[in-house]
């Protein structure tokens, strides 16, 4: 069996006018995508984890036939986007911003059959495939089959953007930060529905999110992706293993003033977050704890800071993120 997704080398450029006072603007050329490569297989979630401009979308967009690439080639069930897009459609289930694209006036099982129509599934068919959609998804449990569009809730219409790329039961989903947005509920039922789909039914999901949390628990492998460019991939364990020498460690402070002031004369890199009031998260990347670990506590209680809490960790997916996308820490 072929590759379900294969990526070589896409690029995309948008144009961007600005305006430059009152009557004056500006053109601006702005790359979203850098010459990208990476394949998907059936049976698999791949991630797309980078923050908002990473790229992450114009790459759906590209893969769902509704944006050119400027240049490169992609193939999605073996057909490929630009020459063959009609064939890529017939393959793919497609979620991009869950408010976006449905009828306030209709319910929400009345606005699935429009779109079961306008794919053109069969009438009897389409209502066995929505039935099954509104009870998978719950969607009768809320009354969204029987609320208008315009009344739901976002969780409610994540659901119901979800139903309507499952419509067709297409091989391969597309899907865009499916829990943008939602309460802890309708995210965690998305991210069942999804592992169960890749894994039960070997459908390959191509899967976008800025959520740390979540590509680590949702998805199989990881591609991080930055300024429109991949700077690594692989499973959060293997991705967490590439950068073994780094250690966090992770300190409370009570502080009586700036923390970071005499945590100047340590070189590592450190991120300082202030909680509360007087209290702060401090971070501390190093190769070797047990070296500066007494070093570091002695020097803030020296200069009149409360160690609250200290503990040393592995680094997590977002310092892997940082590692690759700034170079180093």
């Amino acid at each position: 069996m072929s590759r379900a997704i294969e990526v070589e080398k896409i690029t995309k450029t948008y144009r961007v006018k600005s305006r430059r006072g009152l009557f004056k603007s500006s053109v601006e050329f702005v790359e979203a995508v850098k010459g990208i490569s990476f394949t998907a297989d059936y049976g698999s979630i791949v991630c797309l984890l980078g923050p908002n401009g990473a790229g992450k979308t114009t790459t759906i967009k590209i893969l769902a036939t509704l944006l050119l690439p400027d240049s490169g080639s992609a193939r999605v069930a073996g057909y490929d986007v630009v020459k063959e897009a009609s064939k890529v459609r017939e393959n793919i289930g497609l979620m991009l911003t869950v408010e976006k694209g449905f009828y306030g006036k209709l319910n929400g099982r009345e606005n699935l059959e429009y779109f079961a129509a306008l794919y053109g599934l069969p009438r009897d068919i389409a209502l066995k495939r929505i039935d099954h959609l509104v009870k998978l998804l719950e969607l009768d449990k809320l009354g969204a089959d029987r609320k208008l569009y315009e009344e739901f809730s976002l969780g409610m219409k994540a659901r119901l953007s979800l139903a309507r790329a499952l419509l067709k039961d297409a091989p391969i989903l597309l899907l865009d930060e499916p829990t943008l947005g939602l309460d802890p509920p309708s995210a965690r039922k998305i991210r069942e529905l999804v592992r169960e789909m890749a894994h039960r039914e070997n459908k390959s999901i191509l899967y976008t999110t800025h959520n740390m949390f979540e590509a680590e628990i949702v998805c199989d492998r990881i591609l991080l992706i930055n300024k429109g460019v991949i700077v690594a991939e692989g499973s959060p364990e293997e991705l967490k293993d590439k950068i073994p020498k780094l250690k966090v460690i992770n300190l409370v402070i009570k502080a009586s003033g700036d923390p970071g002031k005499p945590l100047e004369r340590f070189t590592f890199r450190k991120e300082i977050k202030q909680e509360e009031n007087s209290v702060f998260n401090v971070k501390i990347y190093v190769p070797r704890p047990e070296d500066v670990l007494g070093e570091i506590v002695k020097t803030l209680v020296n200069s009149g800071h409360e160690v609250v809490n200290v503990r040393v960790e592995e680094p997590s997916l977002e310092d892997v993120f940082i590692y690759y996308s700034e170079g180093s820490i």
